[in-house]
């Protein structure tokens, strides 16, 4: 695990060191990695998506074909695994667990008025409640960024427990949206009180603004991620979302997790994608291993 601390101690200035933070990033993208680790790498990183399909449009035969792909990722490739999981709107949470039933893929959910969060709070309790009720295994849920940038932390702090007590068994992903959050420290700061209000993961974004993921600062909520599991042992998971699109860029992500984590971290319990058009990245770049040229992306099902 990683010793550098790109923020202070509790009682000093609040600001994360942005040069060394960007420099340590750029380090990390101009690492090689050797072939059969490149292949190794790509496989864990699909074991690691979650498929997405959120839109107005989605019915439940556009649900079902994701949940067949998420099972079936190419059929010509042999050994590949299965994603994580597929997030859908909690409408359609019983369509997507009757066609993932006995494959070991979850089932998630957004939820609290995703992706605004603009709703009451009892209204985000329900939104919950149902997701859970219809078989969701996880809940990705949003803060309520005009509370935070408002200073009213004990809110955004509160919103996110209670949800968690909403969740009941289902794990809770609490998304950031670090593209409206501006700066490396509210990013620390949103991490940070997250996890202090029982986020099981911290997650970049929705996936409906720019800038999405970027790797600076997913970063920052590594080292708030790092500094909790020093001060308590308790692991907690990661999500980048939103903007990953080719298999090197995966890779990148997955080297700087485990020189910052550790490599307990490099499993899909405690580290996803939310990047569906990267799968299809990956198994192109597979198949080209495979037989040594590349396939035509028509080869390849949209999500």
């Amino acid at each position: 695990m990683a010793s550098t601390t790109l923020r202070p101690k509790p009682g000093t200035a609040s600001t994360i060191d942005q040069v060394g933070l960007e420099e340590r990033v750029a380090r990390i993208k101009t690492r090689s990695i050797k072939q059969g680790a490149k292949v190794d790498g790509m496989k864990l990183a699909l074991s690691m998506i979650d498929l997405t399909t959120l839109e107005g449009q989605d019915t439940p035969g556009k649900v079902k074909q994701l949940c067949y792909k998420a099972v079936h990722l190419h059929d010509q490739l042999p050994g590949l695994p299965t994603v994580a999981a597929v997030c859908v709107y909690p409408t359609l949470v019983k369509t997507a667990k009757r066609a993932l039933a006995g494959s070991g893929v979850k089932v998630a959910s957004v939820a609290t008025a995703f992706p605004s969060g603009q709703a009451p709070k009892n209204v985000k309790i329900a939104d919950t409640k149902f997701a859970v009720a219809e078989g969701a295994d996880e809940i990705d849920m949003v803060i309520s960024r005009g509370k935070f940038h408002s200073g009213d932390y004990n809110f955004v702090h509160d919103e996110i427990a209670a949800v968690k007590e909403a969740c009941g068994n289902a794990r809770l992903k609490v998304i950031l949206e670090t593209g409206e959050l501006g700066t490396y420290d509210k990013v620390r700061l949103a991490s940070d009180l997250a996890i202090a209000a029982g986020a099981d993961f911290i997650k970049t974004s929705t996936g409906k603004i720019s800038p999405a993921a970027t790797m600076p600062v997913t970063l920052v909520m590594l080292h708030a991620i790092r500094d909790h599991y020093l001060r308590t042992g308790e692991m907690i998971a990661m999500k980048p979302a939103g903007g990953i699109r080719t298999s090197k860029e995966a890779l990148h992500y997955l080297m700087m997790v485990k020189e910052e984590l550790g490599p307990e971290w490099l499993d899909p319990h405690w580290f996803r994608f939310g990047a569906s058009s990267l799968a299809n990245d990956m198994l192109m770049q597979l198949a080209k291993e495979s037989d040594g040229r590349y396939q035509s992306a028509d080869y390849f099902s949209l999500d």
